[in-house]
């Protein structure tokens, strides 16, 4: 199992999920975070610091979610780590409580 990060996070960007986990396995892109899978030690950790909700173990992920799991895949490898926790998007508040925003996420 790995953990996800879904819709929730798109144009958010919050990073407090960031600086709790303990392999640095979260991968920035420029309005998104994704989990690498290979380097996710499904410890958990991340899921309550997400302000949006946007976390879930990969077994969990909602069904109008679940492309997310292979997006964070393809995501991780393209995109550097992030290891400290960063200023969320200046809009990020606006944002957060918007639903099916898939294609407002920036590659």
């Amino acid at each position: 199992m790995t953990y996800v990060v879904t819709e929730a996070c798109v144009a958010c960007k919050y990073t407090d999920c960031v600086d709790v986990c303990p392999v640095d396995a979260f991968r920035e892109g420029p309005n998104f975070l994704a989990i690498d899978p290979d380097e996710c030690i499904d410890c958990a950790v991340c899921v309550p610091e997400c302000p949006v909700g946007a976390i879930f173990a990969d077994d969990d992920v909602p069904g109008d979610q679940q492309e997310y799991i292979a997006l964070n895949a393809e995501l991780a490898r393209a995109w550097k780590p992030i290891v400290k926790t960063k200023r969320a998007l200046p809009d990020a508040d606006e944002w957060a409580a918007v639903q099916r925003k898939r294609d407002k996420l920036l590659r």
